[in-house]
């Protein structure tokens, strides 16, 4: 049996722990606020993006030569992993459910004969992967120094991924991030963005053709060589600022729970605690009424 002494310390060891918790997800509840509202703000203009992409491909003048970013390198045979996830832990399930997706795809193509390459961006991400795909890791991207991401953090990786493609180092590179649906739902998702995924194209109105919607100029070609780039950065800040939302809602849930196992704990310490007490003082009151009766 512990001695009081062990069991003060061991009390207000974990009320210490639950104060340390409830400030990290006050701080987070914080974060969370600001991350979440950019991650809103980012995505109609992904969409949009994506949505006039789509218009221009389905609009693409015959014969035209096609961008290499939407038609591919007419190969399939090696796949990039671009893992978006934390530089810090303390939140749930947020790195390791993405590390999961992104392993579980690269297990998939690796079995049919595929050659996989993965860019981490974030610590955590990488710390998971290393264990099963060390050689498959091509680059770590960190950033731990960066206090609010912005578009110029996507453009880095953007052009950092043009570069190997241009290079010839890969054939399709797909996106692992973690969408932000609430506080309590994070959605890992994958996303390919190299060849670019076009969304559907819009509808025309009645009576008219999409070429009496829009009138391109120079030419849909040209544009979309222009385009498509852009679109690259894009789709990529909006996954790292659906990932900063993401990781602060997890962040938020994992404190709360952590704080109110704390709280369960030191409720049950508490009454070991004047248990064993009182134990104690039975056990002296038994000896010296037990004395004073030889006595």
């Amino acid at each position: 049996m512990a001695s009081l002494k062990d069991l003060r310390n061991r009390i207000t060891s974990v009320k210490a722990t639950q104060k340390i918790t409830k400030a990290m997800q006050m701080v987070a509840a914080a974060k969370l606020r600001r991350a979440q509202m950019a991650a809103e703000s980012a995505r109609p203009y992904a969409e949009r993006m994506a949505q006039v992409l789509g218009n221009l491909a389905a609009n693409l003048t015959p014969g035209a030569e096609t961008p290499r970013l939407l038609s591919g390198t007419g190969q399939d045979r090696t796949h990039l992993l671009l893992v978006c996830t934390a530089e810090r832990g303390l939140c749930g399930a947020f790195n390791s459910s993405i590390a999961r997706l992104a392993r579980d795809h690269a297990r998939r193509l690796m079995a049919q004969g595929k050659t996989v390459k993965i860019i981490c961006v974030g610590k955590k991400g990488y710390d998971v992967l290393r264990r099963e795909f060390r050689d498959q890791i091509v680059e770590l991207i960190e950033l731990r120094g960066v206090r609010q991401l912005g578009f110029e953090n996507a453009e880095s990786i953007a052009r950092n991924l043009l570069g190997r493609y241009d290079a010839g180092e890969f054939d399709v590179a797909t996106l692992f991030y973690s969408r932000f649906r609430s506080v309590i739902a994070q959605i890992p998702t994958a996303q390919q963005i190299i060849p670019a995924e076009i969304a559907p194209t819009e509808t025309a109105p009645t009576g008219a053709s999409a070429d009496a919607v829009y009138e391109y100029e120079p030419g849909e070609g040209e544009i979309l060589a222009a385009l498509l780039p852009k679109n690259l950065t894009v789709q990529i800040l909006r996954a790292l600022l659906e990932n900063a939302a993401s990781e602060q809602g997890a962040r938020m849930g994992a404190m709360d729970s952590a704080t109110r196992n704390a709280g369960e704990m030191i409720k049950k310490q508490t009454l070991i605690y004047n248990r064993t007490r009182q134990a104690m003082i039975t056990k002296e009151l038994i000896e010296i009424i037990s004395g004073a009766e030889a006595l």
